[in-house]
């Protein structure tokens, strides 16, 4: 029958077993642990923000003035059974699910496996990265604590920032002058409604090109661009699968029970006249955190409207550069090295692409340097440094860093190459010594037995000749029996 056959090729379909293809189930089983918490978290939240005296029984803030969003978010915590720990668990499935987006797409970028026919899928997982982040921003400023009042302080002057139609972006998110009525009700609706239709809507697209589309795989013996060895779907992936879901469930849940994470009683309402001391954002803004603070103060008079430079560059600016060339990398590359042309199913080593595993580097190298950055008035206080000193430190750091990540990372990639090549042409070392006729010593050597994935068994090139061009294409390599298995 027609639909038995179907079912049967899809229970058939090989999905690879490599630990580095799991990174994406990861931010998946993230995701379905942040829809159960926080369904159960919108029966107890109050989404308002008209003022109440607390009176709850957390002693310290009895009697506090403050909204009714902080007020329930408190009861939560402190007077619904079980309620600590299903926040606290929800906001850890928040990180972890960031982060997985994030180094999914970066095990993907390094790879190659955004090439054709997989451009699509790409820019449809650079999008769930950007939707994530802004559900994790709207949620982390639900409860409208003092912390997560001044991320949405600095979020208003971000919008201000904007030439010309900054004020009416700031009026229209926020509904009036700051901090507004309604802005959390907003929050809360894109939270629970907007955002998460449109993380669902795009991830089931992007789950149907994984399944519509032959998986990318290592190289090795009996791979090949037609064809896809791993483990069947069903039952041996479906098993393997089931467990990293458990496997992330209970780590989750543990981490909410045992680590304290986003103590808003220690904080205390929002009040537009305070700021917390030390406020630091979750990782995955707190590079636009970084940003802010090492752009040097330049404002601009132009037609009578002031561009705010310091705001405008790193907050508006650069988050848009980046997330460009996130989308247009694989066209890019693929028109440099001319491999727009074919499909291309099997991943690269990061070491065969010096110049792509350079970017990438350089790439992190940067979002490190901004990530500390953000953070700099806590560093300055605990090594006991100047903050303005620290803050010049970053500024070149800033410059310089990500320039000699690109270099370093593209020569050790090349030596790893040469490395490599040596040992498949020479064998690998025995550990034995022995004195030649010449009266000199030389080790013995064996051939090479043993193989990491997606690793050549033959000599690419010889080991005096730089791998790669411009382009961080890998050599050519010679036909042969093995290149062809490969």
């Amino acid at each position: 029958m027609p639909v038995h056959d179907g079912a049967g090729r899809l229970l058939r379909k090989a999905f690879p077993d490599h630990w580095s293809f799991l990174l994406g189930e990861l931010a998946l089983y993230s995701l379905l642990v942040l829809l159960l918490t926080g369904v159960w978290l919108t029966f107890f939240f109050d989404p308002e923000m008209r003022e109440v005296v607390y009176d709850g029984s957390y002693a310290p803030l009895s009697g506090t003035l403050m909204s009714s969003a902080f007020d329930s978010t408190l009861r939560i915590s402190f007077d619904v059974r079980g309620g600590m720990l299903l926040r606290q668990t929800h906001h850890w499935a928040a990180l972890v699910f960031v982060s997985a987006i994030g180094v999914h797409l970066l095990r993907v970028f390094l790879t190659g496996a955004f090439r054709r026919p997989r451009e699509l899928n790409w820019a449809i997982g650079v999008t769930l990265f950007v939707i994530a982040l802004a559900e994790g921003f709207a949620g982390y400023s639900l409860p409208d604590d003092l912390l997560s009042g001044t991320g949405l302080r600095i979020a208003q002057g971000i919008m201000l920032s904007i030439p010309v139609v900054g004020t009416y972006v700031a009026l229209f998110a926020f509904g009036s002058e700051f901090p507004g009525h309604d802005l959390v009700p907003r929050l809360y609706s894109l939270h629970i409604l907007l955002l998460p239709g449109a993380l669902f809507g795009l991830l089931t697209v992007h789950l149907i090109l994984v399944f519509s589309l032959k998986h990318t795989q290592w190289r090795g013996p009996g791979r090949t661009n037609a064809n896809a060895v791993g483990r069947p779907l069903h039952p041996r992936f479906t098993a393997s699968s089931a467990g990293l879901a458990l496997t992330v469930s209970g780590v989750l849940v543990l981490l909410g029970g045992l680590a304290q994470i986003n103590p808003i009683w220690v904080y205390g309402p929002y009040r537009p006249d305070q700021v917390s001391t030390g406020s630091q954002p979750d990782w995955y803004v707190g590079f636009l955190e970084g940003a802010l603070r090492l752009v040097p103060p330049w404002e601009t008079n132009l037609a009578g409207h002031t561009l705010m430079w310091n705001v405008l560059l790193p907050a508006v600016v650069l988050p848009g550069l980046l997330f460009t060339v996130l989308y247009a990398h694989p066209f890019v590359e693929q028109r440099l090295t001319g491999e727009g042309r074919r499909e291309q199913h099997l991943c690269d080593r990061p070491r065969e692409r010096p110049v792509r595993t350079g970017l990438g580097a350089a790439g992190v190298t940067f979002y490190g340097v901004l990530l500390l950055a953000g953070g700099n008035d806590v560093t300055a206080l605990t090594f006991r440094i100047s903050v303005n000193v620290l803050t010049w430190i970053f500024r070149i750091a800033l410059v310089v860093g990500p320039v000699l990540a690109f270099f370093v990372t593209r020569a050790l990639c090349r030596a790893l190459l040469r490395a490599e090549q040596e040992r498949l042409a020479e064998g690998e070392e025995t550990g034995e010594v022995r004195q030649n006729l010449a009266g000199g010593y030389e080790s013995d050597h064996r051939p090479v037995t043993s193989f990491r994935p997606g690793a050549p068994r033959t000599p690419l090139s010889p080991p005096d000749r730089p791998p790669g061009s411009r382009t961080g294409t890998p050599a050519r390599r010679p036909p042969g029996p093995e290149h062809r298995s490969r």
